[in-house]
């Protein structure tokens, strides 16, 4: 995968495909520190510990689609290039949470990528579930929650293209800088 917001893109719909209705996503710079984490967090079905040790196989899948799952080994082999880990943390009937820490300053660190259009597909897509997104560095934190503008919307469906153009200049307006290596 080209960027880490199709990293979170495959996690989430992961979670999606598991009868998630929260999913969290957080994305965490500690420049100090060179650490980058990411957590994708859901309340779905959760797996089994033999599960889990299975979907870090690439020829292995849920999905009836197609014979192979990639996201998980993909973003292992990505954490190990950058001197990082894969953890994956699941209970059946509570959810999953991965999470992802690779060093920020690595040379073969994928760029974030487009992660406010990437929020956006997924609200467009599965209006029904909440998403939670916070990107954090030592400087600030930005938060985005679906719950948060459902509530002020009321009866208008989060899908609706004027909710999601007001999303989007949204996202774009209270954005902190990313850092860019």
């Amino acid at each position: 995968m080209r960027d880490l917001s199709l990293y979170i893109l495959d996690l989430t719909m992961n979670s999606i495909r598991a009868q998630a209705t929260l999913v969290e996503m957080n994305v965490i710079e500690l420049e100090q520190k060179s650490l980058l984490m990411i957590k994708v967090k859901d309340n779905g079905q959760g797996m089994s510990e033999e599960m889990i040790d299975r979907v870090r196989d690439p020829f292995f899948t849920t999905r009836a689609t197609r014979k192979v799952g990639l996201g998980i080994p993909l973003l292992t082999a990505m954490a190990s290039r950058c001197e990082g880990e894969v953890f994956i943390d699941s209970k059946i009937g509570v959810g999953t949470t991965v999470t992802l820490k690779i060093r920020l300053d690595h040379i073969d660190r994928p760029p974030f990528g487009d992660i406010h259009n990437t929020l956006i597909s997924l609200i467009y897509l599965e209006p029904i579930i909440d998403f939670n997104y916070t990107h954090r560095s030592e400087e600030c934190e930005y938060q985005f929650k679906t719950q948060s503008i459902k509530q002020v919307i009321g009866e208008v469906p989060i899908n609706h293209s004027a909710i999601i153009e007001w999303m989007k200049k949204e996202l774009e307006a209270g954005d902190f800088s990313f850092t860019s290596y």
